[in-house]
């Protein structure tokens, strides 16, 4: 194991996330065996009495889990130094077989614990805790996939040591392999960036059609979800190619870098905000005929999706920036 700030934090936090949650996760299951509102009981009361202490504590306890992928972004890069023949992140996830699972087990948790925290809003917006059930589901779908990551981070983090030889990003993308990474790095550059702007359009039309309608809900989401599968290959196979200036570097973890401003950290940051605001409209709209939320719920669907447009808005500028700012031009 290597004695890193940044490794040591995230071991910290994964640990307290996982007892956390995992605590939270059996109050849950008394909730979801014995809530029952109309009851006067004195086992509800004290149902009734936690259940506020508890989400609070969850609440701050994903709150940093949603900090965490950035943290473990930003470590792994940092530790490329101290492997021969890495560059950047890519480097530092090679070496092993959890580096990758690691990074797509914390997006996951990301994505699960952000939905987690808009379902939570959105009930304590509700004097009779109208989604009380609903949440306990979701954070005992949540549970299990911390502990997976918790696992996988750990036993990549203790197999680490600085003598190991690993690869740079070059390789990962290599056309000699046929991996799922060189397949979205080969996909043709201008369809995709076409395909980028198309699903943004779409996506955009279809929140402001939300925002100023209320329908579309359902459609939004879906869009919110696509637009996150390809913004993502987008920065592989054409974005990074006029952030470098280079026709072949696909390198999705060297944007992280200073030499190139660390965009990649709002860009990522963008993107994600984008998916899961976007999805939490959708998530949402199956509770809209809640009677403590008839009025509450409208608003909360209208935040996320303003939310949700100014990110994408924002990405699009960190997208083209790099594209109309430079005379490189792919061809």
């Amino acid at each position: 194991m290597i004695l890193h700030p940044g490794v040591l934090s995230l071991l910290v936090s994964s640990l307290l996330t996982l007892v956390m949650t995992f605590a939270a996760a059996g109050f849950g299951v008394r909730i979801l065996r014995h809530w029952d509102l109309a009851s006067g009981s004195e086992r509800q009361l004290q149902l009734e009495r936690r259940t506020y202490l508890v989400s609070t504590i969850v609440s701050y306890t994903l709150g940093l889990q949603l900090i965490s992928i950035f943290l473990f972004l930003h470590t792994v890069d940092d530790l490329s130094s101290l492997f021969v023949g890495a560059m950047c992140a890519v480097g530092s996830l090679s070496v092993g077989s959890f580096g990758y699972p690691t990074l797509l087990l914390k997006i996951a948790t990301f994505l699960l614990a952000a939905l987690w925290l808009i379902l939570n809003h959105a009930d304590s917006r509700g004097y009779d805790y109208p989604l009380i059930r609903w949440k306990q589901w979701l954070l005992l779908l949540l549970a299990p996939v911390i502990l997976a990551e918790f696992i996988s981070q750990a036993v990549y983090f203790l197999a680490l040591h600085p003598d190991i030889i690993t690869s740079c990003c070059g390789s990962l993308f290599s056309v000699k392999d046929r991996t799922m990474a060189t397949e979205v790095a080969n996909a043709p550059p201008l369809p995709m960036l076409a395909l980028f702007y198309t699903t943004a359009g779409l996506t955009i039309a279809a929140g402001l059609r939300f925002r100023r309608r209320g329908r579309g809900a359902y459609l939004f989401a879906l869009l919110s979800a696509v637009q996150l599968a390809v913004a993502i290959a987008s920065v592989v196979s054409v974005i990074s190619l006029y952030i470098y200036q280079m026709p072949s570097h696909h390198c999705p973890f060297c944007i992280l870098q200073k030499e190139y401003l660390f965009i990649g950290y709002p860009i990522y940051l963008t993107i994600m905000t984008t998916a899961v605001c976007g999805i939490g409209v959708g998530m949402l709209h199956r509770f809209r005929r809640a009677e403590s939320l008839g009025e509450e719920l409208p608003r909360i669907q209208r935040r996320l999706a303003t939310v949700a447009l100014w990110s994408l808005a924002l990405q699009l500028v960190l997208a083209t920036l790099p594209i109309v700012s430079t005379d490189f031009t792919l061809r």
